[in-house]
Formats: structure tokens, C-alpha cells, sequence
């Protein structure tokens, strides 16, 4: 995928049959330090992403051919009269450099969300409040239609729609129409993220993540039976309870982001709780608790949540009084 950020160019549709395209790189290596090439013809297209010292990625692509990297850049160096093609220089920031030249090293955070559990919108509000620098791929109807969000730093720097073949550029016309059809067509959703390395500050403080101990992991786990039960023992209620339940964690991961389903830190399956993530006893228990009486509340049940967990609610009472639970 040839992608170039949509920006005026400082040079424009200059035709390199006889130009020397190395050189030509080398001069705005020193002229504007970073930046890309992007170029264009009827067979081929291709980029070159560079800052003042180096040649940092490149893709091309041409007929049943898709390059990257070295094999990418030593094609557009040497690529001469054979494609004719027209190239434009963009000026970008060092950091816009880094994550356009990046994109082929992003890794999947999410893959496969579907629109039963989470919405579009939601997802991207959920990407800037977590700083993501890294891009949102939609595929609407199986690949009908499609869109990529490209995030840096939590901020929408672009987007690439299969109705708008233009460069990528944040156009909100465009994001509202994605973000329209997935509500309007069944669509799914992966995050991938461009790993950014980081050194540690010398002597930064650094804090030990709270974890739930396991005697309140297994309170949680028998308030979690409890609910299921009293969820299949209606005879007229035919539903998935660990679909209903995956929503709801959804609609709260705002909140509790250790509860969203995709993230993985937080499961319940076959009337077990596995959980990896960080949050202390109090974070989870309110999470948990708060969760299954909005669910409940929804179904109708609220008086028989109350009168199922009536043993729990006293075996437990200690607890839920030190944390200021009640059900």
C-alpha cells in the first residue's frame, strides 16, 4: 500500500527521465531534512520516506509486484526511464516521517471487532484518550468497502477510503461517512499500533501495577456464577450470557478499560475469572458489581439479582462494606 500524506508538495510533477534521483534525494535531505518522494506514473507508484541522514523505508508497487524496503528503494532509485515518472516532494516532521515509514511494522492491537460488541466511533475515542500512533483498518460487509484511520499520538492525522482514492488526508466528510456506513452495514474493526521506543528517564520512579488478590478474584468469580444462573433459570429469555456480558463490558471499558473484551485482561468462561491485568481489589470489584446491576437492571431482574446474591451479599458483607460496595 503506497500511502502519502496529503500536504502541498515543495516540488511538484517533476519528471526524473533524466535525473539523477539519488542526488535529487541528497539535496532535499539537506534542503528540508525530512520528508517524502512520491512517485507516480500509469504502470507504477512508490515513495521514499527520508530525514536529513537516512533513506528510512520506501514501497512501490507496479503489476503483480509489491515491494518495501531496501528492494523498494534500490527499484525507484534505479527506476530511470523505465516507468516515466512524475515525482513530488513533501516536506514532513520528523515524526510524521517515523510513522508514515512505519507502517508496515505496526503491530495488531485488536483484530476483528465487530460491530455486535463495539462501534466506530466509540473505538476512536477510545484511540485518542490512549495516545495511539498507529492506524484504525475497517472493513465494511466483508470487504465491500473499507477505510484506514491513521492515528498519531492520539490525534487523527489522515484517512484512506476505498470511495476517495485521493492521498490520505483528515477529511472529517469522509470519517463520518465511514463511521456511517459501519453503523448502517455489519463491518469489523483492527487496531494496529506503531511500537515507539522509549528510554526510561535515569532514575525515573517506576510503580508496581495493583493486581486483585485471589480471595477477591474468587468472590467475583461466585457472584459471577450466581448472575449466570439466575440469567438461564428464565425459561422465556433465550439469549447468550457471555455475549450480553462481553456488551456491557464494552459500553463500561470507558471507565474500566481493563474490563474491555478485546484488550484480553479480563475473561469469564465456563464459570471461571482469568484476569492479567492491573487494577486493585477495590478498582474490580466496583467494575464487576457496577456491571452486572446495570445487565441486570436491563434484563428485568434486578429484584431476583437481589435475591439470588442475598447468601453472597452476606457471606461477603465485610468486604463489600470496606470497599463501599453494595449490590
Amino acid at each position: 500500500m503506497v500511502i502519502i500524506p496529503r500536504k502541498k508538495p515543495v516540488l511538484e510533477n517533476l519528471n526524473i527521465y533524466y535525473l539523477d534521483i539519488k542526488k535529487l534525494l541528497e539535496h532535499y535531505q539537506g534542503e528540508i531534512g525530512s520528508g517524502g518522494a512520491y512517485f507516480k506514473s500509469h504502470a507504477a507508484e512508490g515513495v521514499i520516506f527520508f530525514d536529513k541522514d537516512d533513506l528510512l523505508n520506501a514501497f512501490f508497487e507496479a503489476k503483480n509486484l509489491d515491494l518495501t524496503g531496501p528492494q523498494a528503494i534500490e527499484r525507484l532509485l534505479n527506476a530511470g526511464g523505465k516507468y516515466n515518472f512524475t515525482v513530488n516532494i513533501y516536506k514532513l516532521s520528523v515524526e510524521e516521517v517515523y510513522f508514515w515509514a512505519s507502517i508496515p511494522s505496526a503491530e495488531k492491537m485488536y483484530e476483528g471487532l465487530s460491530t455486535e460488541f463495539t462501534d466506530l466511533e466509540g473505538l476512536i475515542r477510545k484511540m485518542g484518550s490512549e495516545k495511539l500512533t498507529g492506524y484504525i483498518d475497517v472493513s465494511i460487509e466483508e470487504g465491500k468497502e473499507t477505510g484506514i484511520i491513521f492515528i498519531i499520538n492520539g490525534k487523527i492525522v489522515g484517512g484512506s477510503y476505498s470511495w476517495d482514492k485521493q492521498e490520505p488526508a483528515p477529511s472529517q466528510k469522509n470519517q463520518e461517512l465511514l463511521i456511517r456506513k459501519t453503523k448502517e452495514s455489519s463491518a469489523t474493526f483492527s487496531v494496529c499500533r506503531i511500537p515507539r521506543k522509549k528510554m526510561k528517564a535515569e532514575g525515573e520512579s517506576r510503580t508496581v501495577p495493583s493486581r486483585p488478590s485471589k480471595a477477591i478474584l474468587s468472590m467475583l468469580e461466585e457472584l459471577m456464577v450466581i448472575f449466570e444462573n439466575a440469567v438461564a433459570s428464565r425459561k422465556n429469555m433465550k439469549t447468550d450470557f457471555t455475549k450480553l456480558l462481553k456488551k456491557k463490558f464494552v459500553e463500561n471499558a470507558e471507565k474500566y478499560a481493563f474490563l474491555d473484551p478485546f484488550a484480553g485482561e479480563f475473561d469469564y468462561s465456563n464459570r471461571k475469572i482469568d484476569f492479567s491485568g492491573a487494577a486493585s481489589d477495590k478498582e474490580l470489584i466496583g467494575a464487576i458489581v457496577v456491571s452486572i446491576q446495570e445487565l441486570a437492571q436491563e434484563l428485568g431482574m434486578r429484584s431476583e439479582l437481589l435475591d439470588a446474591c442475598a447468601e453472597w451479599s452476606d457471606k461477603y458483607s465485610k468486604q463489600l462494606e470496606s470497599f463501599s460496595v453494595k449490590l
